[in-house]
């Protein structure tokens, strides 16, 4: 029995951080139709910029809670520098073009912003502990589970709950939904494209970052850390189905189960039971769990 709950509170725990990138994926792909090879890349900054700004905050003894202060404000600091440049002095170039063209672009952002990590934080690891002592222990059964982990999922539903609410009961989401249905149908009425490309992947590359400022303290973040995230990011959206918000949620509880399973059975099949979920989904699902097959055109 203890197993079993050990199982499903670490696969939720790892689920939560993962819907939160899987989400920015899915959002970014829904919006502007790119496959965003760069978002581990955005997750890995943020972890560093997080590491870095929690480290000034204690060197500047700030009371401890102040540290949940320095994790958001990394988030919105990578977001806020780093999405406009790359969406306006990149990507935009490249609209309308072929999907493969994009696919290789972002590949050549991911690689740049891996030597450019390196370069401004060096090879070696940075810990941040502090964070994830803040809530103390939360008894579970026989057990006891660090309470910075349940507040991760809470974290990770408010984030799933305010994009949906977002883009389902606001005017500016409901413009984006437009966008995301007919880009063309939403510029003939008026609609500034390239401003919705803008704040989407904006808020994209937010959520990306907030993934990697929360798993900070959780890690160690050292180079390397983006190319697992992207991938497993990518298992996620592919199994829940690109594009859509609650394939996003399902997908990484599936994939956060599986590996937990795997890690407390049989450890060595960690990355392969993520593949293994993947093929049985896309057996009986190949558009994945809640994308609608699209007509083809000719």
């Amino acid at each position: 029995m203890n197993l079993i709950v050990t199982i499903l509170v670490d696969g939720v725990t790892y689920a939560s951080w993962l819907f939160i990138v899987a989400l920015g994926l899915t959002l970014v792909f829904g919006v502007l139709k790119i496959l965003n090879i760069a978002h581990g890349s955005f997750y890995a900054v943020g972890a560093y910029v997080a590491a870095t700004f929690v480290s000034l905050f204690a060197t500047w003894k700030l009371a401890p809670w102040m540290s949940i202060v320095a994790l958001l404000l990394a988030a919105v600091a990578v977001a806020a520098l780093l999405a406009p440049l790359v969406e306006r002095g990149l990507l935009r170039e490249f609209y309308g073009r072929d999907e493969v063209l994009l696919v290789l672009v972002t590949y050549a952002l991911f690689l740049i912003l891996e030597d450019v990590t390196k370069l401004v934080w060096g090879a070696n690891p940075y810990f941040v502990s502090a964070p994830y002592t803040l809530f103390g222990t939360v008894p579970v059964g026989e057990q006891s589970y660090v309470g910075y982990d349940f507040a991760l999922i809470a974290v990770a539903v408010c984030c799933g709950a305010g994009v949906w609410w977002g883009l389902n009961r606001t005017r500016v989401g409901k413009v984006v939904l437009v966008v995301i249905h007919s880009a063309e149908i939403a510029s003939s009425m008026g609609v500034n494209i390239s401003r919705v490309y803008t704040l989407a992947f904006t808020f994209g590359i937010l959520l990306a970052a907030l993934g990697g400022a929360l798993t900070a303290p959780m890690i160690s973040v050292q180079p390397g850390v983006s190319v697992g995230v992207v991938i497993v990011s990518f298992a996620v959206v592919i199994i829940g189905g690109l594009g859509s918000i609650p394939g996003a949620a399902i997908g990484a509880v599936i994939v956060g189960l599986a590996r937990a399973l795997a890690v407390h059975t049989w450890p060595p099949a960690e990355l392969f039971s993520i593949y293994v979920a993947m093929a049985v989904v896309l057996m009986f699902r190949p558009e994945g769990l809640f994308q609608q097959v699209q007509v083809r055109k000719i």
